[in-house]
């Protein structure tokens, strides 16, 4: 029998020898690993009583084979590396164990085969030892964890091979700085946003992790702006204040981030932020006002001043026009370039109109609403000595009776100059022969007297002094100013009237009419007032004739105009010249008169007509008579004088040619010719008209009537003359019948028909 095993039995042969032989069995599959050797007892029992038996050991050695598979103490290796192991760090040690002996147990360490590059290049295994080392660059923020398989190989035949699983954690290290993210940004914002306003949303993010990955931003100091924080590591830049982009027109924000590790560390970014500009600034002038001088002889067209503004805006809202806010006084005399603001004179100043003016110009910008700003242009005239000094009556009296003594007030005097300081200082002179002298009173004023003792006032000799006073003033150089007074010297009546001529002779045209004014009448008296006025009248013996026919007109339409006017129309054929006496009378106390001779000679006119001595002249003439016979003189006269009284006669113009053929008349004469053969038989009597025609302008003509008669002689032979052919007459026609011949017997001698 064998001892209890699990692997062997014993099982008995027997031969054919009767021999039992046992054999040792294997019953199940040995496993060296498990037991390498099997101790065995055989016990051999016989069948006697008592039984006797015998043991024997049997030992059995398993020999290995390759028949176990490498086997790894853990089926995952977990370890921690810091992501700054450099190269070479030991990271850990894996074992497997392989059950066999000899080379089926020498085991050898590999990456699996499905290994990635990216583990291969990051580790290394020590093939004999299982050491795990560094091979790469570790990077937490890449892979924070590897996992990847080691294989564990024998070196028997077949090879086993056995695995497990590596887990490394790469250990964070703070080698990352924090990243500013500026997911959105507003720019340009309104210079007018409101406190609050979103201007960027900004995140921040820190591949490390731990504390090292939390991120703080802050914003630099003395900001408009702030962050809000949201939800982890995400803000929003708000403004924090009021913007003003004159100001800062771009604000360059820092924004800092900052992790928790140790050492910390941080990282900036820049944000730009540009502000847009609103109408918020009205423009601004240089100065807020001006103060110019300018002299009051200025010429104008030149630059008194140029004013300026700018505006903090932008665009459109900086751009701005000025406009003039003045009164159109002040208008008229500067003119202001809105463009350039260029301040022109535009007409010369007078500094004693006004010393002063203010003009007021506005700046108003573009933008909307319009912003306006103002400034004030003050322009101080500076006096010249550009005004003469002025006289200035100031009484009202300037008459003198001309027996005034000396001293007495004729006038009242200032005098002014609108110019200042020396300019305005005056000093009045009056010339050295004028018979009055100044005399100052108070300041500026004077009286003008009179100086009769040096010379004596005669208004006869001189009625009005014209005095030219000169002011002369302190300027330079010197202006001076004059005035003419005249003083009127009062009258005493003590000179006549007296006739501008002491005889007037006056030649005048008979025809002139009524009303015709014939000649002024000129008396002078050197007296003034009543004194010196003149009225006319004729001689106190002048016929009523003549008073008939002239008269003085002194007043016509309320004026004066003393004139000799014809009353009655004149007639040269009745009295050709006319004698007259006329007298001047003043009107003072006594009365004064002068006189004049006015002989007035009245010309012809054309105003007769030639007069024949008879209406009718009656001749006879035979009709023999021979040719230049005289046949009777015409006679007229005409009134008028010289070429208006000399007459021509002529025939009337109605006259036939056969009267012309026989007569002529001398047209100085007046005297009648025959020329011509008269005829009794043709015509026994001639009736002509006769016409006298003076040579006046226009001419005047007259007519008369001459009758010519014819006286028959016997110088012709009578002649029968039958008018019609003769016809028949019958026997028994009555006594009395009309017979159709008529005989016409032509007694050419007596002009009869029988």
């Amino acid at each position: 029998m064998l001892s209890k095993n699990d692997n062997f039995k014993l099982t008995v042969k027997n031969h054919k020898d009767g021999r039992k032989i046992p054999e040792l069995v294997l019953e199940k599959p040995l496993d060296r690993e498990k037991m390498p050797v099997h101790n065995l007892i055989l016990t051999a029992v016989d069948g006697g009583d008592p039984v006797r038996s015998g043991t024997s050991e049997i030992t059995v050695i398993v020999l290995d084979i390759n028949d176990n598979a490498p086997q790894f103490e853990k089926q995952v290796y977990e370890t921690n590396v810091s992501e700054k192991a450099t190269p070479g760090t030991e990271i850990l040690h894996v074992k497997a164990t392989d059950a066999d002996e000899g080379v089926n147990g020498e085991i050898e360490y590999f990456f699996a085969e499905q290994t990635s590059d990216l583990i291969l290049s990051l580790f290394a295994i020590e093939s004999s030892t299982g050491t795990i080392v560094v091979r790469g660059n570790l990077d937490h923020e890449t892979n924070s964890l590897h996992r990847f398989d080691i294989t564990a190989k024998d070196k028997g035949n077949p090879q086993m091979d056995g695995h497990c699983g590596i887990e490394i954690k790469i250990l964070d290290i703070n080698d990352n700085n924090p990243e500013i993210i500026v997911t959105s940004l507003t720019s340009p914002v309104p210079e007018d946003s409101a406190v609050g306003t979103v201007i960027a949303l900004i995140s921040a993010k820190d591949p490390d992790s731990g504390d090292n990955g939390k991120v703080l931003l802050t914003l630099s100091p003395k900001s408009p702006f702030k962050l809000n924080p949201s939800v982890s590591n995400h803000y929003s830049l708000v403004t924090n204040g009021r913007l003003d982009r004159e100001k800062n027109a771009q604000y360059r924000v820092k924004i800092s981030a900052s992790d928790s590790g140790n050492p910390a560390l941080t990282s900036e970014k820049i944000i730009l932020v540009e502000l847009s500009d609103v109408n918020d600034n009205p423009p601004i002038f240089s100065k807020p006002s001006y103060l110019i001088y300018v002299k009051e002889n200025h010429p104008p067209g030149k630059i008194l001043c140029s004013v300026s503004a700018t505006d903090p805006d932008a665009g459109e809202n900086a751009k701005y026009s000025l406009g003039v806010h003045t009164p159109p006084s002040v208008v008229s005399l500067f003119y202001i370039d809105t463009v350039s603001g260029d301040i022109y004179l535009k007409q010369q100043l007078d500094h004693e109109t006004q010393t002063s003016y203010r003009i007021d110009i506005s700046a108003t910008d573009k933008g909307f609403p319009k912003m306006e700003g103002r400034c004030t242009v003050q322009v101080d005239v500076l006096d010249v000595n550009d005004n003469a000094p002025e006289i200035v009556l100031t009484s009202k009296s300037t008459s003198v009776p001309e027996d005034s003594r000396s001293g007495t007030v004729v006038a009242l005097l200032s005098v002014r100059d609108l110019d200042s300081g020396d300019n305005g200082k005056v000093t009045l002179q009056l010339p050295k022969t004028s018979p009055f002298t100044l005399k100052p009173s108070f300041s500026n004023n004077y009286a003008l007297v009179t100086n009769v003792l040096e010379k004596p006032l005669d208004r006869e000799k001189n009625a009005f002094h014209q005095l030219l006073l000169t002011a002369l003033d302190g300027g330079t150089p010197v202006t001076s100013g004059t005035c003419k007074i005249t003083i009127t010297v009062l009258d005493n009546n003590d000179n006549f009237p007296v006739f501008s001529e002491n005889e007037y002779k006056v030649v005048l045209k008979e025809n002139i009419t009524t009303g015709t004014f014939l000649v002024k009448l000129t008396a002078t008296d050197a007296d003034d007032g009543l004194n010196g006025e003149v009225r006319y009248s004729f001689g106190s013996r002048t016929p009523d004739s003549v008073l008939s026919t002239f008269a003085i007109n002194e007043v016509e339409d309320g004026k004066a105009v003393p004139e000799l006017v014809l009353e009655k129309p004149l007639d040269r054929e009745k009295k050709a010249i006319h004698q007259l006496l006329l007298t001047a009378l003043d009107g003072g106390n006594p009365v004064l008169s002068g006189t004049s001779q006015i002989t007035i000679t009245v010309l012809d006119v054309n105003d007769n007509f030639p007069m024949f001595e008879k209406n009718t002249y009656k001749v006879s003439l035979q009709e023999n008579t021979a040719q230049n016979t005289f046949v009777v003189k015409i006679a007229a006269t005409d009134a008028d004088e010289g070429p208006n009284g000399e007459v021509e006669f002529s025939f009337g113009s109605r006259t036939p040619d056969s009267v012309l053929s026989l007569f002529e008349i001398n047209p100085l004469t007046g005297e009648i010719h025959l020329k011509g053969d008269l005829d009794y038989e043709k015509a026994s009597s001639y009736k002509i008209e006769i016409t006298a025609r003076d040579k006046g302008v226009p001419e005047m003509e007259s007519h008369c009537r001459l009758q010519i008669d014819i006286v028959d002689v016997n110088d012709n032979t009578p002649e029968i003359v039958l008018t019609s052919e003769p016809q028949p007459v019958r026997e028994d026609a009555a006594s009395g019948f009309f017979y159709t011949v008529s005989i016409l017997v032509m007694a050419l001698y007596a002009g009869l028909c029988r």
